[in-house]
C-alpha cells in the first residue's frame, strides 16, 4: 500500500463532480468506508453533514449518507454551513465525525469531501489511508433515497451562537461600516446572520447563490471589487469569504487589498501586547512573505514555516504550542478559539483589533511591506518529480543564485489540483518576474497539460 494518500489531498478529496473519485459509486463508498471505520461498540456512529452552495452538493450529500447509514451511521444534516462551522460543531457535540461538501475556493465544477475528527481537526495521514483502502475493496451499493437526512437548520444558529460569544462583553463592533463578498458561498447564509447579531448593517455582495455562481469572479480569488466598494463608500473595513469561508481576505478604508500575511502582520504584536500570542511567535508556510518574517523579528515574534496547507500549520501550532498561525491566502488559525481556520473569526479578530487599537487596518499596516511575489500556475499532465527535470532544476538554481539572501523560490504541486505552482520572491522586482516566467515555462515544456 502507497505511504502516502492517492484521494485524499492537503484538504480532503477534490475532484470535478461526476468524475471520479466524486462518481456517485465512489461517493456511496466513501460513505461507507468512513462508516466502517467509525463503527464502535458503544453505539452507532453520529456524523454531522454540512455543504456549500454548488449544485452538486445535494446529490453528493446523498450519495454520502447513503453510504453511512449502510453501516448503521446516523446522520444529521446541518444544511448550508462553512468549513469551521461543521468543525466547530463536531467538536462541541462529539459527533463520531464531521463531513463538509466543498470544494473551497475552487469553481462550480468541482466539488470535494473534507472529513473531520471528533476533535474538529482533519484527518491525519494514518485515517485517510485506511479509508482508501476499504474503498477499493467496498461492493457497489444502491442509491437508498434521493432525499438524503432530513436538514436541520438550528445548528447553524448554535453555530452563529458561538461566534457571537466570542466578542468580549461590553464591546459594540455596531459602529463599523463593512462591506462583505459572501462568494456565493457558504457565508450568503452565515455572514448576515453574524453581523446583524452584532448589530452592523453590512454592504453585502455577492450572496445570492445559484449553485453555479460559487466564487465566481468575486470572493476572496478576486477582491478587488470588494475592495473598490470599500473605498468608493468610505467604509472603515471590506472582507471577502470563499466558498466554505474558511478564508478572509480584506481591504483597508482607502481600497488596499490585505491578505492573511497583512493579517498576521497585524495582529500578532496586538495579541502579543494583551499576553494572548503563545509562544511569542506565528505559524507560516513556504508561501509566507519574507518580508513578513523579517518584520516580525524587529518586534521580536517569531516565524515557524511548514508545508503549505492549513493542516500542516496547525500540526506546528498544536506541536509547539502557538496560538496564531495561518497562509497568504488568508487561511488564519486561532488555535485557542478554534482548530480550524474560520474566516469568521478571523473578521471578529480584525473588528476587535480595530475596537482595540482605535486605529484602522490602513494605519496598522504601514510597517509592512511586502516584498514582489509572483506565483505562477502551470497545468500538469502528471507530477513528477521537479527536481529529477533538469530543464526546471536548473531554472531553479540560477533563481536561486541570483536571488541569493535577499528572495526565495518555491516549486510544488498544488495539493487539490493538477498544478504546479512556481513561487518567487525578492527585492527586485524584474528579476522575480523574469525567473518565475523562467520557471514556470521550463515546466511547462515538460510537464504541460492543454487547457480544456
Amino acid at each position: 500500500m502507497s505511504t502516502k494518500p492517492e484521494l485524499f489531498g492537503t484538504d480532503g478529496i477534490r475532484a470535478v463532480a461526476g468524475e471520479y473519485p466524486l462518481d456517485h459509486a465512489t461517493v456511496r463508498k466513501i460513505g461507507s468506508a468512513l462508516g466502517t471505520v467509525l463503527q464502535n461498540p458503544s453505539g452507532p456512529a453520529r456524523v454531522l453533514l454540512g455543504k456549500d452552495t454548488r449544485e452538486s452538493n445535494e446529490w453528493i450529500s446523498c450519495d454520502l449518507a447513503t453510504g453511512l447509514g449502510s453501516t448503521g451511521a446516523e446522520v444529521i444534516d446541518a444544511g448550508i454551513i462553512t468549513t469551521p462551522g461543521v468543525a466547530f460543531l463536531t467538536r462541541r457535540d462529539e459527533f463520531s465525525a464531521g463531513v463538509m461538501v466543498s470544494a473551497s475556493h475552487n469553481p462550480y465544477q468541482d466539488n470535494g469531501i473534507k472529513i473531520f475528527t471528533p476533535g474538529g481537526t482533519k484527518l491525519a495521514e494514518a485515517q485517510e489511508l485506511e479509508i482508501e483502502g476499504l474503498i477499493k475493496t467496498m461492493p457497489e451499493l444502491e442509491q437508498a433515497g434521493e432525499n438524503g437526512s432530513p436538514s436541520a437548520p438550528g445548528w447553524v444558529d448554535e453555530y452563529i451562537d458561538h461566534l457571537a460569544g466570542l466578542i468580549p462583553a461590553g464591546l459594540d463592533l455596531s459602529r463599523f461600516r463593512l462591506v462583505v463578498d459572501c462568494a456565493n458561498g457558504a457565508a450568503s447564509r452565515v455572514a448576515p446572520l453574524l453581523l446583524a447579531r452584532l448589530g452592523i448593517k453590512p454592504h453585502t455582495l455577492n450572496a445570492e447563490p445559484n449553485g453555479r455562481n460559487i466564487n465566481l469572479h468575486c470572493g476572496s480569488l478576486h477582491p478587488e471589487t470588494m475592495a473598490e466598494a470599500t473605498r468608493a463608500l468610505g467604509a472603515d473595513l471590506g472582507v471577502a469569504f470563499d466558498g466554505d469561508a474558511d478564508r478572509a481576505i480584506f481591504a483597508t478604508h482607502e481600497g488596499r487589498v490585505a491578505g492573511g500575511d497583512h493579517v498576521l502582520y497585524a495582529l500578532a504584536p496586538f495579541l502579543q501586547r494583551q499576553g494572548k500570542l503563545r509562544g511569542d511567535a506565528v505559524v507560516g508556510t513556504l508561501m509566507t512573505n519574507l518580508a513578513l518574517e523579517l518584520a516580525l523579528a524587529r518586534q521580536r515574534i517569531g516565524l515557524k514555516r511548514t508545508a503549505v496547507g492549513d493542516k500542516y500549520v496547525l500540526e506546528e501550532m498544536l506541536q509547539s504550542g502557538i496560538s496564531l498561525g495561518g497562509e497568504a491566502s488568508g487561511h488564519i488559525i486561532f488555535a485557542d478559539l478554534s482548530l480550524a481556520g474560520d474566516g469568521m473569526i478571523t473578521l471578529l479578530q480584525v473588528l476587535c483589533l480595530l475596537a482595540g487599537t482605535g486605529k484602522p487596518l490602513g494605519e496598522l499596516l504601514r510597517g509592512y511591506q511586502p516584498f514582489p511575489q509572483l506565483i505562477r500556475n502551470v497545468r500538469v499532465r502528471e507530477k513528477s518529480p521537479l527536481e529529477a527535470i533538469p530543464s526546471v532544476a536548473k531554472a531553479i538554481a540560477e533563481c536561486c543564485l541570483v536571488l541569493g539572501e535577499s528572495g526565495r523560490v518555491v516549486v510544488r504541486y498544488s495539493g487539490t489540483e493538477p498544478l504546479a505552482r512556481v513561487m518567487v520572491e525578492g527585492a527586485d522586482a524584474l528579476a522575480v518576474e523574469e525567473h518565475a516566467t523562467r520557471i514556470a515555462a521550463a515546466i511547462e515544456s515538460a510537464l504541460g497539460k492543454p487547457r480544456d
